[in-house]
C-alpha cells in the first residue's frame, strides 16, 4: 500500500510540476484528537453520563468486600443455613457487579466511540474548508513518516475546529 502511495506522489508530482507547483500539507490527526475543545467536552459529557454508575458500581464492589469479610469473620460462629444464605448472597451480588461491569464497559465504549466519530467528522471537515480556503492539492493524514514543518497544517486544523460551533 505505501509502493502504491509512493508511486501515486511520485506521478503525481513529475506531471504536475512541468503545469504548476504543487501544494501538499500534512494533518496530525492524533495531535488534533488531542487539544480539540470538542474533545475534552466529549470527554466531561461521558464522564457526566458513567460517574453515577460507575460509583454504584464501587458501592457494590464495597458491599461484596463487607459480605465477604463478614463471612470470613464469623464463619465459625453461624449456623450452615445462614453460612450458605450469606454465600448464596455473596454470590448473586459477585455475578450482578460482574454483569454491570460489562454493561458498563459496552455502554461506555459505544458512547467513546459515538463521539469520537462526531469528533473525526468534524475534523475532517474543517481540514476540506482549509484545503478549500488555501487550494491545496493534497493533504495527507497518516501514513506520513516525515515531512517539513512548512507542510503541516495541524495548527491551523486545531485553530478552525476551536472556531467551529458545537
Amino acid at each position: 500500500m505505501k509502493k502504491k502511495i509512493a508511486l501515486f506522489l511520485g506521478l503525481l508530482l513529475a506531471t504536475s510540476v512541468s503545469h504548476a507547483e504543487l501544494k501538499i500539507g500534512v494533518v496530525n490527526i492524533a495531535a488534533v484528537l488531542e487539544k480539540s475543545p470538542q474533545a475534552e467536552k466529549a470527554q466531561k459529557r461521558l464522564e457526566a453520563k458513567f460517574l453515577p454508575r460507575e460509583k454504584q458500581l464501587k458501592d457494590a464492589a464495597q458491599q461484596i468486600k463487607t459480605l465477604e469479610d463478614k463471612i470470613t469473620k464469623d464463619a465459625a460462629v453461624m449456623s450452615e443455613s445462614e453460612k450458605a444464605n450469606l454465600e448464596k448472597d455473596l454470590a448473586n451480588k459477585t455475578r450482578d457487579a460482574k454483569r454491570t461491569q460489562q454493561e458498563l464497559s459496552e455502554d461506555f465504549n459505544a458512547s467513546r466511540n459515538e463521539e469520537l466519530n462526531k469528533l473525526q467528522k468534524r475534523i475532517v471537515e474543517a481540514i476540506r474548508e482549509i484545503a478549500k480556503e488555501q487550494n491545496f492539492d493534497l493533504l495527507l493524514a497518516e501514513g506520513v513518516i516525515h515531512a517539513n514543518e512548512k507542510l503541516d497544517i495541524t495548527s491551523q486544523v486545531q485553530q478552525k475546529l476551536s472556531k467551529m460551533p458545537e
